[in-house]
């Protein structure tokens, strides 16, 4: 019997190195990070630069098995579904790599307010210590510039300036720290009557350097610092004090001369000054006491504003308050729903909208304009007023035995009050009040729509609500009586 044809054996494909080569190199890789020889910010850094050269090795993997399987007359072997998935996960972590590289992380940890030891992929951090001492000119200012770091001015017993650094580096190690703490060292010089301070914080390039200085210098030296990210205190000074500040706390106390401010995204606190103290800009909390000039405000305070004791003039503006008088003795609260003022004294003008304005102790004249919003006001002594409001209620407290002159419109609303021989008339859709109280006086224009109006006697306080009433609390327990330890 003839023997059956054998059939030839199918050849059969190998299989692709490129899957296991991209993940031995992506291992190896791994391991020096986890070894601590590769620092894991700098693996970051490599793979979100070089990542496409993964796909450039698969690629030529595959394209030189194609080659070998083309001579050997078998067919090659295609991608395959676990390399489209590797390709993808890889070309999207990659992507995603790049633009994270590509992202201001500075700027991240400033408005977060971290340090490099916050977060490990920063680095770790290493402080240094150091002093800077030199004879401070007489007549002259002082400019201090500190990107990152707190400054602390206060007062010298000499004639010199004295500089106490603190300083903390980011770096991925002691010996890397210890390179760049020289050429982060803080720099004074001096061009005439201007004594300049730099905390040098960028002189490490895009390495991360926080530099807290404390500085002491003579009282009468006016004094400039601009901060980008970092508190700033003055204490004690005979000279003005400028201050530009970025994403910080600003607190200056006992200052004789000119106080100026411009904040973006810092608050301030400021007392016992004997001039003008002047704050601009994007401020969170703002707070003045006992202010012996004028205060001036103007830009956007996104928290809240106190004022207490304010001599002279106040002017303050912003997107949605304009408002001035000629003095402060008590206190002004101010937040974005409410507006409460003790003892203020006229002329004073307030032009506002949504707010709930409360004017206690007022005297002098007043012209006050709101909107979506309920006001009170309590006169101490009596000077002319003039009172709108829309989409809220108008209440004015007046002293008994005032005297004065009416002419009031409540449109939408009705008119009440507590004095005689005013002539009032409230019908559906107005209420109207005019007439002479007390032999006449000052002149009364309250004019409102969708709102009541209500001309009472009454203290210069507003009269705490009563409490709520409710159940009978419990009675409270026994507690035993502290034993000594």
């Amino acid at each position: 019997m003839a023997s059956p044809i054998q059939t030839p054996p199918v050849p059969r494909t190998r299989r692709s190195l490129a899957g296991p080569v991209v993940l031995i190199l992506v291992g190896i890789v791994f391991l020096l990070g986890t070894m601590g020889i590769l620092h894991w910010y700098l693996l970051g850094q490599w793979f979100a630069h070089y990542w496409p050269l993964l796909i450039i090795v698969w690629g030529v993997i595959k394209l030189v098995e194609h080659e070998q399987a083309k001579r050997a007359g078998m067919p090659s072997r295609g991608i395959g579904a676990g390399g489209v998935f590797l390709l993808i996960v890889l070309i999207v972590f990659g992507l995603v790599a790049t633009q994270a590289a590509r992202f201001n992380w500075d700027q991240l940890r400033d408005q977060m307010d971290m340090n490099g030891g916050d977060f490990p992929l920063f680095g770790h951090t290493y402080s240094y210590d150091d002093q800077l001492q030199q004879t401070f000119p007489a007549g002259a200012s002082l400019h201090v510039v500190d990107d990152r770091g707190a400054v602390n001015v206060t007062t010298s017993t000499d004639n010199q300036i004295h500089v106490t650094v603190h300083k903390r580096v980011s770096a991925e190690s002691q010996e890397d720290a210890d390179k760049w703490n020289p050429g982060t060292k803080p720099q004074i010089t001096v061009s005439g009557t201007v004594v300049s301070l730099n905390a040098n914080t960028q002189g490490a390039g895009d390495h991360w350097v926080t530099t807290d200085m404390d500085v002491a210098l003579p009282r009468k030296a006016t004094v400039v610092v601009s901060t980008r990210h970092g508190d700033v205190s003055i204490l004690g000074r005979d000279g003005d004090a400028d201050i530009t500040s970025q994403h910080g706390d600003v607190s200056v106390s006992d200052v004789n001369g000119k106080v100026s401010l411009n904040l973006d995204h810092s608050s301030a606190r400021v007392s016992q000054i004997a001039s003008d103290v002047s704050v601009e800009g994007r401020a969170n909390d703002v707070s003045i006491e006992d202010i012996k000039g004028a205060v001036h405000l103007n830009g956007d305070f996104t928290e809240s504003v106190k004022l207490a004791k304010i001599a002279k003039a106040v002017s303050f503006k912003t997107g949605r308050t304009d408002m001035e008088f000629a003095k402060l003795d008590g206190d002004l609260d101010l937040d974005s729903g409410d507006l409460d003022v003790t003892n203020i004294t006229g002329p004073v003008r307030l032009e506002t909208r949504s707010k709930d304005v409360r004017l206690a102790g007022v005297s002098g004249d007043l012209r006050l304009q709101d909107e979506n919003g309920a006001v009170e006001v309590r006169v101490g002594k009596l000077g002319n007023l003039q009172v709108g409001n829309r989409q809220g209620d108008i209440q004015i407290y007046l002293p008994e035995k005032s005297g004065f002159t009416v002419d009031a419109h409540a449109r939408n609303g009705e008119i009440q009050s507590d004095f005689d021989g005013l002539k009032i008339s409230n019908s559906d859709d107005q209420g109207v009040a005019s007439g002479t109280v007390g032999g006449g006086g000052p002149q009364l224009v309250l004019n409102n729509e969708h709102g009541t109006i209500e001309i009472r006697k009454g203290s210069l306080q507003a009269e705490a609500p009563p409490p709520p009433r409710g159940p009978k609390p419990p009675a409270t327990p026994q507690v035993p009586e502290p034993s000594e330890n």
